[in-house]
C-alpha cells in the first residue's frame, strides 16, 4: 500500500476518474452483441455499428498520442468529450423502434460512431492525467488503474434491477424486503420487454459519461504537451520492432489471443441466457463482473508470479485460461454455479497475458519508442484483433454454429476459441525466446 504521506494529493480524483472511465464502456458492451440482431439490424448493419470502438481505437492512437494531448489541456478535452459522448450514447437509449420492433440504422450508427470516436481518445488522456498527476508512477498507478476494474465491476449491477419485469413483481404481491427480492431476482425480462429493457444499458452509460465531464472540470490542470524533437517518428520506430522475432511472435501471438478474448465479449451474454445455461438475463452482467473482481486478486499478484515463473510461462499460463475457460463452456455448460465460478479465470486471462505484455514492453523496448510501442499493442488488442473477431462471428461463425430450430451449437462453438487458444501457447512455447537482460540490465526470463 502506497504511504499516505508520499501519495499525491490527486490520486483519489483520479481514482474516481478511473471508476466512471470503465464503467461507461462495461454498462454497455456485454449486452450490445444481443440487441443488435433483436433489433432487426442486418449483419453488414451490425458489423458496421460494432467496427466503431475497434475503428475509433485505431484512430484514437492516431489522435490522442500525435494530437489532442499537444494542443488540449488534458482536463479540458476528458470534459468535452465526455459531454459529447455522452449526449450520443445516451441517445440511443431513445431511439424509436416501428411496430415490428426495428430500430433505424443510420441515427443508431451516427450515435454510436460519434460516441466512440469521443470516447476511446479518453482512454488514453485518462492515463496522461494520471501519470502527470502523480508522484510515484510505480507505486500509485496500479491503485489509480484498478479504479477501472472498479468501474466495469459496478457497471454490471444496475441492471439486476434494471431488467426485471416489474409487472410480474406487482402481480405476485410479494410480502416483505426478503420476500420482494425473492420475486424481483426471479423476474428477469424475456423476449420483446428484454430487447426494450436493454436501452438502458445506454441511458446508464449516457449518464455516467455526462458525470464524468463535469467531474472532470475538477481535475488538476494538465496542459498539453509539446512535442519532443524526432517524436512524430516513434509510431513509425514502433513498428519497426516488428523486424525483431521476439516482438514480432508476441504481436502474432497477439491477435490470435485477442481474436479469443474478443469471441468471450461477442458470445458469453447470450450463452449464459440460453437455454443450455438459463441464467437469468438480468443476472448475466453481474456474473460476467466475477472475471474483474478476479482481476483485481490476479494484478496484485502479477509482479510476484512473473519474478518466479518468467515471462513465457506467465504468458502461457494467461492464454490457457481461455482454453480452460471455453472447454468448460462447451462441455459442462448445464451446472450454473460452475458457469459463475469459472468467469474467475477472465482475471487470469487478463492480466497474465495482456497486462504482461505492456509490462514486457516497457522492460524490453527502448526508452524512445516505448510509448508508441505500447499502442501498437493496443492497435492489436483495441483494434485490430477486436476487428477480426467481430467480421468472423458476423459473417461466417454464426451462421456455421446455427442449428435448424435457431439454437446454436454452443459445444462447437467454443471448441474453435480453445483450440486457437492452444496454438497460441504452443508458438509461445517454441518460438518466444526472450532475451535474458533487457536494455536496462534488469534481468527478465
Amino acid at each position: 500500500m502506497t504511504d499516505t504521506a508520499s501519495r499525491s494529493p490527486h490520486t483519489t480524483k483520479l481514482f474516481i476518474m478511473m471508476v466512471l472511465e470503465f464503467f461507461i464502456w462495461g454498462a454497455w458492451l456485454p449486452k450490445i452483441f444481443g440487441y443488435l440482431p433483436a433489433v432487426g439490424f442486418s449483419g453488414n448493419e451490425q458489423l458496421a455499428i460494432l467496427l466503431a470502438f475497434p475503428v475509433s481505437a485505431i484512430l484514437g492512437m492516431f489522435f490522442s498520442n500525435q494530437f489532442a494531448d499537444r494542443h488540449f489541456a488534458a482536463e479540458k478535452f476528458m470534459a468535452f468529450s465526455h459531454l459529447v459522448s455522452g449526449l450520443a450514447i445516451l441517445g440511443l437509449g431513445f431511439l424509436p423502434a416501428d411496430a415490428a420492433g426495428k430500430v433505424a440504422f443510420w441515427p443508431f450508427f451516427t450515435l454510436m460512431s460519434v460516441h466512440c470516436l469521443l470516447y476511446v481518445p479518453t482512454m488514453s488522456i485518462a492515463n496522461t492525467l494520471a501519470f502527470a498527476n502523480i508522484r510515484d508512477a510505480a507505486k500509485e498507478y496500479g491503485i489509480v488503474r484498478m479504479g477501472g476494474t472498479v468501474g466495469w465491476i459496478l457497471a454490471a449491477w444496475p441492471f439486476i434491477f434494471l431488467l426485471v419485469d416489474w409487472d410480474k413483481v406487482s402481480a405476485a404481491n410479494p410480502q416483505g424486503m426478503v420476500a420482494w427480492l425473492d420475486v424481483a431476482f426471479a423476474s428477469p425480462l424475456e423476449g420483446d420487454k428484454l430487447v426494450a429493457g436493454t436501452r438502458w444499458t445506454y441511458i446508464v452509460a449516457g449518464v455516467a459519461s455526462l458525470l464524468l465531464a463535469g467531474f472532470s472540470l475538477t481535475l488538476p490542470h494538465t496542459p498539453p504537451k509539446k512535442a519532443a524533437a524526432g517524436e512524430s517518428s516513434a509510431l513509425v520506430k514502433a513498428f519497426g520492432v516488428l523486424k525483431h522475432p521476439v516482438i514480432l511472435v508476441l504481436w502474432i501471438v497477439t491477435m490470435i489471443d485477442s481474436f479469443v478474448h474478443n469471441t468471450y465479449f461477442f458470445h458469453t451474454d447470450n450463452f449464459l441466457k440460453s437455454a443450455s445455461v438459463g441464467i437469468p438475463a438480468n443476472w448475466t452482467q453481474a456474473v460476467m463482473s466475477v472475471g474483474q473482481i478476479a482481476e483485481i486478486l490476479t494484478m496484485l499478484v502479477l509482479g510476484l508470479t512473473l519474478k518466479k515463473l518468467g515471462w513465457k510461462t506467465t504468458m502461457i499460463i494467461g492464454i490457457a485460461g481461455h482454453a480452460l475457460r471455453f472447454l468448460v463452456y462447451a462441455f459442462v455448460p448445464q451446472h450454473q454455479w460452475l458457469m459463475v465460478g469459472v468467469q474467475l479465470i477472465h482475471g487470469i486471462c487478463y492480466a497474465f497475458y495482456f497486462a504482461t505484455i505492456y509490462i514486457y514492453v516497457e522492460k524490453s523496448c527502448p526508452t524512445d519508442i516505448r510509448t508508441s510501442a505500447q499502442g501498437l499493442f493496443n492497435l492489436m488488442i483495441f483494434g485490430l484483433g477486436d476487428i477480426l473477431a467481430k467480421f468472423y462471428w458476423i459473417y461466417f461463425g454464426n451462421a456455421k454454429y446455427t442449428l435448424a430450430d435457431g439454437s446454436m451449437d454452443w459445444r462447437n462453438l467454443f471448441l474453435l476459441p480453445s483450440a486457437l487458444a492452444v496454438l497460441a501457447m504452443l508458438i509461445l512455447l517454441f518460438f518466444f525466446r526472450p532475451p535474458t537482460r533487457a536494455p536496462e540490465g534488469e534481468v527478465t526470463h
